[in-house]
This record gives structure tokens, C-alpha cells and sequence, in this order.
């Protein structure tokens, strides 16, 4: 079993976030490298259900904090709803993927995994005012 690196980058290239991600196989599409990070993310929360949700994107009737999400109350989280959410985000351009350095471009793509590769999710702001 390899260890995947991933970690969120802003446009700038400065690291957010860095986890580590078991995976069984060494290749996988984009669509289901998204969907076991978000439910890692959500499992994790779920299990202590306290403090801030640092996901890839945000859960339904959350506020944003500072390096997260919080919800009101804390409840556990739709960890299908959150892959829709964050698959729809991929494909809208609210983030997007770089393995092994190189941008993937769409959710069917098969990418490699193997001992030593990295994933960047690069999350972009919307511009204010339009």
C-alpha cells in the first residue's frame, strides 16, 4: 500500500494544508482521488465531531473561519454530499489538480499513484466585485 502526499496550495504556490493518504492501487482516476480525500476528511471530522472541518470544500450550512469550516451545531457530515460538492467545484474551476506536477484536466482521467507521487489541490478565489 503507497502513501499519496496531498496538500491545498494557494494561487501563489504557498502550502495550506499537507495530509497523507493510503492508497491500495497505483492507479486511479481524478474522479476517485477526490472522492477517497473527501471522505477521509469527512470520516475524520465525523469521528470527533468538535472544533473546525478542514475540508477541500465547504459543508452545507457552515461558516467559514479562519483555516476552515465550523459548523452550527456540530453535526456529522454527508461525506456524498461533500464529494458532489467537490467534484462539482473541480469541474467549475473552483480548484484545481496537479500530480506529480502536472495538471490533470478532467474527472475520467487516470493518473499514477505510485511510491513517492504528490497531489496539489490549488484552490482559486473568486475575484471581488465580478
Amino acid at each position: 500500500m503507497a502513501l499519496l502526499t496531498i496538500q491545498d496550495e494557494t494561487a501563489t504556490g504557498a502550502v495550506l494544508t499537507r495530509l497523507s493518504l493510503e492508497i491500495a492501487q497505483e492507479m486511479l482516476t481524478v474522479r476517485e482521488l477526490i472522492a477517497r480525500r473527501v471522505h477521509d476528511e469527512v470520516a475524520a471530522y465525523n469521528a470527533r465531531q468538535t472544533g473546525t472541518f478542514h475540508g477541500l470544500v465547504q459543508p452545507t450550512e457552515s461558516e467559514r473561519v479562519l483555516n476552515g469550516f465550523r459548523l452550527r451545531p456540530a453535526k456529522a457530515i454527508d461525506a456524498e454530499k461533500q464529494v458532489y460538492r467537490a467534484l462539482e467545484a473541480f469541474q467549475q474551476n473552483g480548484f484545481f489538480v496537479l500530480v506529480n506536477d502536472r495538471q490533470v484536466e478532467s474527472l475520467d482521467e487516470e493518473i499514477w499513484l505510485g511510491a513517492g507521487a504528490t497531489a496539489s489541490f490549488v484552490k482559486l478565489t473568486p475575484l471581488v466585485g465580478g
